[in-house]
């Protein structure tokens, strides 16, 4: 019925002759001639609506009225709305069928919509003959059927929950928890100044302390320029940290303490780095991926919730709408749909994270103002239990990343080796002098200290530099870095995040090897690296650390030799005399079971007094490894924080 309306009034064949030939005269145009028939013109039309450039086409409307090409151009432009800067691709199929002079083609408009989802239909294309030219009639229908004149194409996002990280129960780490927004009446507030001297007094008093610390030096300003009748946010504070301080700033002039939930790790430093945190869309984040993000999205940003941001937000619905314009002029969304995408939910990222031990790791790490990092492996399956950065919230994984020196720590390494290839047994005498000499290189034990002629245990336990310095040379060129790769270190290793394994010298000359055999030179590791490490002499055989469950690693390292046991029970042995009678004594009467490790103290530069402190060790089924940047001496500090995990680990 559609068509034959047209038909009924469409002009005469001489009176389209001439409005075509006028319109080619004035335009400049080379419209497609009879003989070509009206594929050409149909093809011409298509390439053009998607270059933007049409003026190989003629135009005409329904009423055989010449419409210029420009104005065409325009209209598909506008018509297009949100889409027009992606155009779909378009074919035509098959070839137009012409009837009484009116060609009408079938071409296939497929958009190419955000989320590389396609919406595609068929619309047909209708010609007008007239002469020897063939020209298209042109209607916003033939964008989509629903379409009219000033209508615009739009798109709604429909964003569906995030899923969640789950720790290794398969419990969600992130939950909703109570908050407490703490607000000011502008009007009640009498003395701007004064209150945010208290407020600020109060902040600073939560323990532990927030880091970076509330800024409160704008908000004078902004109580003097906000509505007196409005509410000014100050900060939103968990609800424990809110009652540490509700005595002193619950009677302040013009405060308001509205409740509600926020989905929260257990704690504002609880694995932060290894998590990651889920903000709003950043413009970096906009600029990045503008096909993949809108603005107010939830976005993953460092640690897992980056790494697997995709998988964790899912797919956002999306529907194409026809915008209309209201009484005003203003373009209105309708609530016609002409495409919808449901959203798909994201899926869960099952992890390996226990949050008792996560607990205990952050809380080891509150009082230490220097970088450092907490890392707990469960022996028996690899499992990491907790990976804890500080000082506070922020701040880079240092667990999994650090690439630094493991000072005597790798005597662990050096130890099993020598063991390994007879080099010595742990009652056998070694000298432990003051200073040794390789290649004019002198290296001393700390503090300068001499133990003479002792049993190797007890060069172990003490930590003595120049008993591992003089037998160093048993090892050969490569023995530390074979023993290094038996205990996993320097492997490929896949475990969910970005992970460093460690770099083991290896070929190095005497000077070298020395400094090696005490974890200096050019061996490089990371905490994990050295709690995978203690874990396989535990257990008799490396097993690659394991942070993610689901997605499973692609590429995870293969298990390493079985060791020899009776190496490993003479190692062993000699790691709880770190504890009883060596460096590590303080953690002697922590509670749990034995204690078994080994202290590090790794100079990182030319200068002897700039150290690192270290501890590696086990007590029953974790391992861990503690490491504190610039930290000095491992008895002296990392052997504190130690006994403060393990501590708060037996609660």
């Amino acid at each position: 019925m559609h068509l034959s309306h047209r038909h009924r009034h469409r002009p005469s064949r001489s009176l389209l002759a001439l409005f075509t030939a006028a319109a080619l005269a004035a335009g400049g145009l080379t419209a497609c001639s009879a003989e070509d028939g009206p594929a050409r013109t149909v093809d011409a039309f298509l390439e053009g609506w998607r270059s933007g450039d049409l003026q190989a086409v003629g135009f005409v409307d329904a009423t055989g009225t010449r419409v210029p090409a420009a104005d065409v151009a325009r209209e598909l432009k506008e018509l297009s709305g949100e889409l027009a800067a992606t155009p779909p691709a378009l074919h035509r199929a098959g070839d137009p069928a012409v009837t009484a002079g009116v060609a009408t083609a079938v071409v296939r408009v497929e958009w190419t919509l955000p989320g590389d989802t396609r919406w595609t239909y068929d619309r047909p294309v209708r010609l007008s003959q007239s002469d020897d030219e063939w020209q298209v009639i042109w209607e916003p229908q033939v964008v989509h059927e629903q379409l009219t004149r000033g209508d615009r194409l739009g798109l709604r996002r429909e964003a569906g929950p995030r899923a969640a990280v789950l720790d290794g129960s398969g419990q969600p780490l992130v939950a909703p928890r109570p908050v407490v927004q703490v607000q000011l009446a502008p009007r009640e507030v009498t003395d701007a100044q004064a209150v945010t001297r208290q407020l600020d007094a109060a902040f600073r008093a939560i323990r532990p302390a927030l880091v970076p610390p509330i800024d409160l030096s704008d908000l004078p300003k902004r109580l003097a320029e906000a509505d007196p009748d409005a509410l000014v946010d100050v900060v939103t504070l968990r609800d424990e940290a809110y009652r540490q301080i509700k005595p002193r700033i619950y009677d302040l002039p013009g405060t308001r303490f509205p409740t509600g939930k926020l989905d929260l790790a257990p704690t504002r430093e609880f694995a932060r780095a290894v998590l990651g945190t889920v903000d709003p869309a950043q413009a970096d984040d906009l600029a990045e991926h503008p096909d993949r993000y809108a603005r107010g999205d939830l976005v993953g940003h460092g640690g897992l919730q980056g790494r697997y941001d995709e998988r964790l937000r899912g797919v956002p619905g999306l529907t194409v709408v026809i915008s209309r314009a209201g009484p005003d002029g203003t373009l209105v969304p309708t609530d016609t749909e002409l495409f919808r995408r449901e959203f798909r939910p994201g899926k869960p990222l099952r992890t390996t994270i226990e949050v008792a031990t996560q607990n205990a790791a952050d809380n080891a790490l509150r009082a230490e103002k220097r970088r450092a990092s907490v890392v707990a492996v469960r022996v028996s399956d690899g499992a990491v239990l907790a990976a804890a950065n500080g000082p506070g919230p922020a701040g880079a994984n240092l667990a999994f990343t650090a690439q630094v020196p493991p000072g005597s720590t790798f005597k662990m390494v050096s130890a099993l080796a020598l063991l390994d290839r007879g080099a010595v047994t742990a009652d056998q005498p070694v000298d432990c002098r003051k200073t040794a000499e390789v290649d004019g290189r002198s290296f001393k034990n700390s503090d300068d200290f001499v133990l003479g002629s002792v049993p190797f245990r007890t060069d172990f336990a003490k930590s003595c530099n120049t008993a591992f310095v003089a037998l160093a040379p048993q090892l050969g060129a490569d023995g530390l870095a074979v023993a290094g790769r038996s205990l996993g270190l320097g492997a490929a290793w896949d475990v969910g995040l970005d992970a460093f394994s460690g770099t083991v010298s290896t070929n190095g000359g005497p000077t070298e090897q020395a400094a090696a055999a005490i974890g200096q030179g050019t061996t490089v590791v990371s905490p994990l690296a050295m709690a995978a490490a203690t874990a396989a002499v535990v257990r008799g055989r490396f097993a690659q650390p394991k942070l993610v469950l689901d997605p499973a690693p692609a590429k995870p390292a293969a298990d390493g030799p079985e060791l020899k046991a009776e190496s490993l029970d003479a190692l062993r042995a000699m790691m709880r005399e770190v504890v009883t009678a060596g460096t590590a004594s303080a953690l002697a009467d922590v509670p749990g079971g034995p204690v078994h490790g080994k202290t590090g103290t790794a100079e990182y530069d030319d200068n002897p007094a700039h150290t690192h402190a270290w501890f590696v060790g086990w007590q029953g089924d974790i391992a861990f490894a503690v490491f504190v940047e610039q930290g000095g001496s491992g008895s002296a500090t990392a052997v504190p924080v130690a006994e403060r995990f393990l501590r708060a680990l037996a609660r």
